[in-house]
């Protein structure tokens, strides 16, 4: 697949030079001879408007977001979809007749990947711990929602911001404080973190799993290091875990598809690719 004149698409955050989206994208093009490039870009949140309504005269068919910006540029896209819409936030943007669109590919991701490492699992009827209120768990619980879980308890160090998740997704949403998740072991079949603990250089917390249930399935959607101490300690317990490379390689099948008119595949040839790079030590 060629095309005459090159492609040109992005990655945005503050900073960025951690992220491994290039990598995947990079790949896919090679892949599929598409005559196209992916960069990351650092954007100052200052810079960030100026940024998102000039990407046509920048040269850009458009772009992904990731921290800090994903909230505040759902504010500036005025196409937003449904799902952006009901998420407020957004990590994938492109341009239809020289406007920018804008949708989140977060929660789909994160459920392919679970859906890819444990085949048999189903989300329906499922009750899920999620430690976490920003604007990936809420991409995680408009999708969950939208695949039939039963319940999401959102535990957070900050009420508030869990109780601001439950006024927009309904009843099926208990916020809770942080210090409280173990009262919601025994009903958990699905505990998901979606904070930054665990992130390499980053804060950690730790989290007792004695109690969590046997059954139940331990999810990270940090992935350096590949697994994080919590999926560490859910490992040595015996439980199924989900790391999470596999949720950013998932996301971005649909911008890339929205960008070059392709949608690729993720294989494992791409997952050890981007594992080696995080830990030059993986092994498949």
């Amino acid at each position: 697949m060629t095309t005459s004149s090159p492609i040109n698409s992005c990655v945005i955050g503050w900073p960025i030079s951690h992220s491994r989206s290039p990598m995947i994208h990079g790949y896919w093009l090679k892949q599929h001879g598409i005559n196209g490039t992916y960069v990351k870009k650092p954007v100052e949140p200052e810079n960030l408007k100026t940024f998102l309504t000039t990407l046509k005269e920048q040269g850009f068919v458009g772009c992904n977001i990731t921290i800090p910006h994903k909230e505040e540029a759902a504010k500036i896209i005025t196409h937003l979809d449904d799902r952006a819409r009901r998420v407020g936030s957004i990590n994938t943007v492109y341009l239809r007749d020289g406007e920018a669109h804008a949708t989140s590919t977060d929660g789909e991701g994160f459920c392919r990947n679970v859906e890819t490492v444990l085949p048999d699992w189903s989300f329906a009827e499922k009750s899920v711990l999620m430690l976490g209120a920003g604007g990936s768990a809420r991409a995680i619980i408009d999708e969950l929602l939208r695949r039939g879980v039963s319940r999401i308890v959102v535990a957070n160090r900050t009420l508030s911001r869990a109780e601001q998740l439950r006024d927009v997704f309904g009843k099926q949403v208990l916020a809770v404080e942080l210090d409280a998740i173990s009262n919601h072991f025994a009903d958990c079949d699905l505990l998901v973190n979606t904070t930054s603990a665990g992130l390499v250089g980053g804060s950690d917390f730790s989290v007792d799993l004695s109690c969590l249930r046997d059954d139940a399935v331990v999810t990270d959607i940090v992935y350096t290091p590949l697994k994080t101490q919590l999926l560490v300690g859910a490992e040595s317990r015996g439980l199924r875990i989900v790391p999470g490379l596999g949720m950013l390689l998932h996301q971005a099948v649909r911008g890339f598809e929205l960008w070059f008119g392709f949608r690729p595949e993720v294989t494992r040839e791409l997952y050890d690719l981007v594992a080696r790079d995080i830990d030059p030590g993986y092994r498949s």
